[in-house]
């Protein structure tokens, strides 16, 4: 059976294939399996836009489709940016403004609580539907710190390390992330016969 992600990630790509090669015969992005197609994320959870993804794509190729959606969520702010993690700044995709935006809101505020969630939506040609959600929980940091990863990571502490994302390798974040955690829920959903 053929597995389309709704992404041409190629992280994400080989951490999905990592987890779900055993159920799938072939696991494709968009770009390979010759699809170009841009959802319009206007969901207002994570699960919405997932869900929203992974059923434009399953429609479009006849195959079995995957897509997640996922974003920081910190405590003091209220759960921002949420489903606005990526343009927190106001233009999507710039990491490092969303990042300064960050630390000036959190600028003398104690509770520094946070956690990344991760949808997953895995849609059928026949319509059927799972879905799976992991979270990752840390603090924010006061300061940028390592290298590694890309958007939040840099200001992502995790106590258990001892470190941020940024400074984790990548077996290591792998290994606890947010989407790893959602990609075992959705495993365990399908072998139990979901």
């Amino acid at each position: 059976m053929k597995l389309i992600i709704a992404s041409n990630n190629a992280h994400k790509l080989v951490e999905i294939k990592a987890i779900l090669g055993g159920y799938f015969g072939e696991i494709l992005s968009l770009r390979e399996a010759g699809i170009e197609h841009e959802t319009v994320e206007d969901g207002d959870t994570f699960l919405a836009n997932a869900l929203k993804k992974a059923r434009e794509i399953a429609a479009l190729s006849g195959c079995c489709a995957l897509a997640d959606d996922s974003g920081l969520c910190v405590d003091a702010l209220g759960g921002a940016p949420g489903i606005y993690s990526a343009r927190f700044s106001g233009v999507h995709g710039d990491d490092a403004a969303n990042r300064r935006v960050l630390l000036e809101k959190m600028r003398g505020v104690t509770d520094r609580g946070a956690h990344f969630t991760c949808a997953i939506a895995l849609v059928r040609p026949d319509g059927s539907e799972v879905t799976a959600e992991g979270k990752f929980y840390g603090q924010i940091g006061t300061e940028e710190r390592g290298r590694n990863g890309f958007g939040y990571d840099s200001l992502f502490y995790v106590p258990e390390y001892g470190m941020t994302n940024a400074e984790m390798t990548s077996e290591q974040k792998n290994a606890v992330s947010h989407r790893a955690l959602a990609l075992k829920a959705l495993v365990e959903k399908l072998e139990r016969g979901e």
